[in-house]
C-alpha cells in the first residue's frame, strides 16, 4: 500500500474516536471502540517494524541515529502511528480517570484536545486538573 495513503487512513481513522471520548466519554462503548482502534492502529505499526531491522543507518543510541533512522518515509510513518496510538491511549486513560474521579467532560475536553494535538501537554494539563479536582474534594 502507498505510505501517503496510509499516512492519510491512520490520521482520519483516529479522529472520530477523539470525537467520542471528548463528547462521551461515559459511554461505555467508547472505551472498547477506542481500545479496538488502538490494537489495529498497533497491527499496523507492527507491520512497519521490520523496516527498521532493514535499514543499515541509524538507530536509537544518539540523537543523530534516531535523525538518520527518520530520513526513511516508512520509518517516519511508523513513527507518526507509534504517537497516533500512544496519544489515543493516553486520552482514553484522561476519560476514564475523569469519570472515576467525578471530573467534568467539560473539563476534561480541553485537556483531550491538548493530547490529541500535542500529547504530554493534553497528559500535562490533566494532571494538574485531576489534582486539583482531588484536592478541592
Amino acid at each position: 500500500m502507498d505510505i501517503n495513503l496510509l499516512f492519510k487512513i491512520c490520521n482520519t481513522l483516529v479522529l472520530p474516536f477523539w470525537l467520542a471520548l471528548i463528547f462521551a466519554p461515559e459511554h461505555k462503548l467508547v472505551k472498547n471502540l477506542v481500545t479496538t482502534i488502538a490494537i489495529l492502529l498497533a497491527l499496523v505499526y507492527a507491520s512497519l517494524v521490520p523496516i527498521f531491522l532493514e535499514m543499515e543507518e541509524g538507530g536509537f543510541g544518539s540523537l543523530e541515529e534516531v535523525m538518520l533512522l527518520f530520513k526513511n518515509p516508512k520509518a517516519v510513518l511508523a513513527g507518526w502511528i507509534h504517537y497516533l496510538v500512544f496519544d489515543l491511549l493516553t486520552g482514553r486513560w484522561i476519560a476514564l480517570e475523569a469519570i472515576k474521579n467525578g471530573i467534568s467532560k467539560w473539563y476534561i475536553g480541553p485537556c483531550l484536545l491538548f493530547t490529541l494535538m500535542l500529547g504530554p501537554v493534553g497528559f500535562l494539563l490533566f494532571t494538574i486538573l485531576k489534582y486539583f479536582h482531588l484536592k478541592k474534594n
